[in-house]
């Protein structure tokens, strides 16, 4: 029998293709064929299309899925209850107190609602930093709650100690590496899936590095992605150069934050072909330093952008990009500016920018050869912006409409390897209002568990930060 082949013609777009042949094409077309890009053009529209479904897009802005590249999606429904911590408050109250306090179901319910919410905001693909694994059964909802929304995504599972505050159920480090294993055996057969098998490295320093190196070779093992937190607290080891002289940095790694680093250790990066994720609303907000767009451009790394933490700021890549974007001209013009002399020209502009969120967030998870553009032979991941949207009328320069003007209520449809999961500004199959009832009673619940073994929210630290860095640097030398 023969098969009918899904197509999907969408028609007179304004189409930021962020590719560098096809450019911005102010009135075009997209045809889509079983998931795949077959035509991007001013017109398509021919006997060859009548039996695709069409999408009309005229007025809209058609743009790439937007790229998340560093997520902890489980943390979704303790939505800004960081608002007001430092780092330190960050990782005594959710690291240390919050997480072992979630259940499976809870890691179920927060990455499948993190996960929707990002689709809702035109993020087409997550790098899921997963790292509350307590058991078995909190992975594996983390992988099911994560594939139950329907997006592309990496899921990088965390090999994280479990807080002195709860009971342990991994009582060694080669137990957590064993059940990597498991859960690619379990979960990761097939190659085809939205969903592939990632590693979140613990972070070098809080364990002794033959550990790290364990959980980098078992990465390896399974051709799984890397990423890590780098260089984000000023006093603390970042093992990059125990990993350069292990031979284990690579371009297979995401390297998260990195404001920290020396010029000696962003060389590591660069020549080891590293990718770097920025995470501009959590890094200003806590006090972890200046963003490293700037260190970035000098070491000729692409940028990317990441949401981080939505208990603590927005699910939403376009404010990162607007957020970074702000600091990246800032820091360009802050010399000239100390001189009393304004600059002549942006430093970096809005399409520039936007390839953070697209291109190269798509390069750096390993996908540069799938999405990130809007050209044939790459899956049909993509947003539909505009409508009836204030925002986005009339469409002057499309680029800068999207990075300075559009809001996730402005993604009226998105795509995910060509299937509509947004349309017209209403998410296709979530019941939203009993999904945020779950949230309601699932934050309640975790809040309620963490105050019975903790006094408070973070809770004390009375030796402060310096002794968890400390634990850190004598770790490093065993």
């Amino acid at each position: 029998m023969k098969m009918v082949k899904q197509r999907t013609l969408i028609t007179g777009g304004h189409l930021v293709t962020m590719d560098t042949e096809l450019g911005v094409l102010p009135q075009g077309d997209i045809l889509i064929e079983d998931g795949v890009i077959i035509a991007v053009g001013a017109d398509l529209q021919s006997e060859s299309t009548v039996d695709a479904e069409r999408i009309d897009a005229t007025g809209h802005i058609v743009a790439p899925g937007l790229v998340d590249t560093h997520r902890h999606t489980w943390q979704t429904q303790m939505r800004a209850i960081c608002a007001d911590w430092v780092l330190s408050d960050y990782f005594q109250g959710i690291r240390l107190s919050l997480s072992p306090s979630y259940s499976p179901d809870d890691v179920f319910l927060g990455q499948r609602l993190g996960a929707i919410e990002a689709l809702d905001a035109g993020v087409t693909t997550l790098l899921d930093f997963s790292h509350c694994n307590n058991t078995p059964d909190h992975a594996d909802a983390a992988v099911t709650g994560l594939r139950a929304a329907g997006g592309r995504a990496v899921w990088a599972h965390g090999f994280f100690e479990s807080s002195p505050f709860a009971p342990t159920h991994f009582t060694a480090h080669a137990q957590r590496v064993t059940d990597l294993e498991r859960i690619a055996s379990e979960h990761f057969s097939s190659s085809d899936s939205l969903v592939t098998l990632g590693v979140a490295l613990t972070e070098p320093g809080l364990i002794p590095f033959t550990e790290t190196a364990a959980e980098i070779r078992a990465a390896r093992d399974h051709e799984a992605l890397i990423v890590t937190h780098m260089g984000c607290v000023w006093s603390m080891p970042n093992g990059l150069h125990e990993m350069g002289r292990a031979d284990l940095l690579g371009p297979d790694m995401v390297h998260v934050h990195c404001n920290t680093l020396t010029d000696e250790e962003w060389r590591l990066v660069a020549e080891s072909g590293g990718k770097v994720s920025i995470s501009p609303e959590t890094e200003i907000n806590m006090g972890m330093g200046r963003p490293a767009f700037g260190k970035c451009e000098e070491h000729g790394i692409k940028p990317t952008l990441s949401c981080d933490v939505v208990s603590f700021n927005s699910g939403d890549i376009l404010t990162q990009m607007r957020v970074g974007l702000g600091i990246k001209r800032w820091a360009d013009t802050e010399e000239l500016n100390a001189r009393g002399v304004n600059p002549d020209v942006v430093s970096t502009t809005s399409l520039e920018a936007l390839a953070w969120g697209t291109v190269n967030g798509a390069e750096a998870v390993g996908m540069g050869d799938r999405i990130g553009r809007l050209a044939p032979g790459l899956r049909a991941d993509l947003i539909i912006v505009g409508g009836h949207s204030l925002a986005t009328h009339p469409i002057l320069d499309a680029a800068g409409a999207l990075v300075f003007q559009t809001r996730p209520s402005d993604i009226r449809t998105v795509l995910v390897d060509g299937r509509v999961v947004k349309r017209d500004g209403v998410l296709v199959d979530v019941d939203l209002p009993r999904l945020l009832e779950e949230a309601d009673a699932s934050a309640a619940a975790v809040v309620d568990r963490a105050l019975q073994r903790v006094p408070k929210l973070p809770p004390p630290n009375p030796d402060g930060f310096d002794a968890v860095v400390a634990h850190a640097v004598a770790n490093m030398s065993a």
